[in-house]
């Protein structure tokens, strides 16, 4: 299948809906009242595949958006995570809160786990919170 354009293909569930699927392989489709009151979707049959945020970034380029397009990719990448993991790296995330060490830590773990795009990320958040004083210990913290 060629890239995704957002004058033919956007929004997406209207225009390509046969491309969507959640994580559990449900389609658009099957996500309906009547489903969800025969108890056959349940929540996790909710959230949204990598392959779906991929097929948005590919809208989002061809619009002129790298950087939607790239933020995206990274959800995408976030999606095989439970939200207690993502909880925990946002939280990593805030200043003062890791040393540099710990965040660098994450970065490996990430992409030991397949999501490159958050390990660089992260990777970059530490260096910039090197640059500008905002790792735990630095002089300002206020924990």
């Amino acid at each position: 299948m060629s890239k995704l354009d957002y004058k033919k293909d956007y929004p997406l569930a209207e225009q390509r809906p046969e491309l969507i699927q959640t994580p559990t392989g449900k389609t658009l489709e099957e996500i309906n009242l009547e489903n969800l009151l025969l108890d056959e979707v349940r929540i996790e049959d909710c959230r949204i595949s990598q392959q779906t945020l991929e097929y948005q970034a590919q809208i989002a380029e061809s619009a002129g958006s790298p950087q939607i397009a790239m933020n995206l990719r990274r959800a995408g990448e976030l999606t095989r995570f439970d939200d207690e993991k993502i909880l925990k790296i946002y939280s990593a995330l805030r200043p003062f809160r890791s040393t540099k060490e710990d965040l660098l830590g994450i970065a490996e773990e990430l992409e030991r786990e397949g999501a490159v795009l958050n390990g660089a990320y992260v990777r970059e958040a530490a260096a910039v919170y090197e640059k500008r004083k905002k790792l735990k210990g630095d002089k300002g913290s206020s924990l």
